[in-house]
């Protein structure tokens, strides 16, 4: 009797469309990284954590940089998704705590790109550095942006935007260093409102 329990079978049986394909061996390349940190994990493990042939992993990425390249750019869109610009004929307040409720719960909710993004290892791989060093420096810029746009409507204390942008980065960062990588218990709420408290006590003009 033929087994049918390896990685072709599995593939025949789940048939789904390369979308979806995709969409699998992302999920299991990002649960393989947040696991193993990117630098240990090989496409051996991906392949695995899929259940599909390693000949179809290469059908979709040239090898583990690009696939990590990727989950990193579709977080970053979200990102852009998250950050929306404030209307001030309404409640300026309630909207500001939505954006930082949006990039909050955008964080919590994908923990093992996000433990990845703080916690790997940095130094072995220049082209990994370079890639999580690209994606901060574009989420600076979002929020530069965003600070600028604040500014000219006057619910932002007028200064530095790029400084302002790195502060607040910075202690975002290590808020999700300690609630993702440390385990702090903080509920996604008590972390929106303080770190609104921050920001209002720092850069805004409410």
């Amino acid at each position: 009797m033929v087994s049918t329990k390896g990685p072709d079978a599995v593939e025949k049986r789940r048939s789904p469309d390369k979308a979806t394909r995709r969409q699998e061996i992302l999920q299991a390349a990002r649960d393989v990284f947040a696991k193993h940190g990117y630098h240990a994990a090989k496409v051996e493990d991906i392949v695995n954590a899929a259940g599909v042939a390693r000949g179809t992993f290469y059908l979709y990425f040239e090898d583990k940089r690009a696939i990590f390249e990727e989950i990193v750019d579709r977080l970053l869109v979200r990102f852009g998704m998250a950050i929306q610009r404030v209307d001030v004929g309404t409640d300026v307040t309630s909207q500001v705590q939505a954006n930082i409720r949006r990039i909050v719960h955008l964080l919590l909710e994908d923990k093992l790109t996000t433990k990845m993004l703080l916690s790997d290892a940095h130094g072995v791989d220049p082209a990994f550095d370079r890639k999580i060093h690209s994606f901060f420096e574009q989420v600076r810029a979002l929020l530069e942006e965003s600070l600028i746009d604040g500014q000219e409507l006057e619910i932002v204390v007028k200064g530095n935007a790029r400084l302002q942008a790195i502060f607040t980065i910075g202690a975002l960062k290590e808020v999700m260093n300690q609630v993702v990588v440390r385990g702090w218990d903080d509920s996604e709420e008590d972390i929106v409102e303080a770190l609104f408290a921050f920001l209002r006590d720092g850069v805004l003009s409410l």
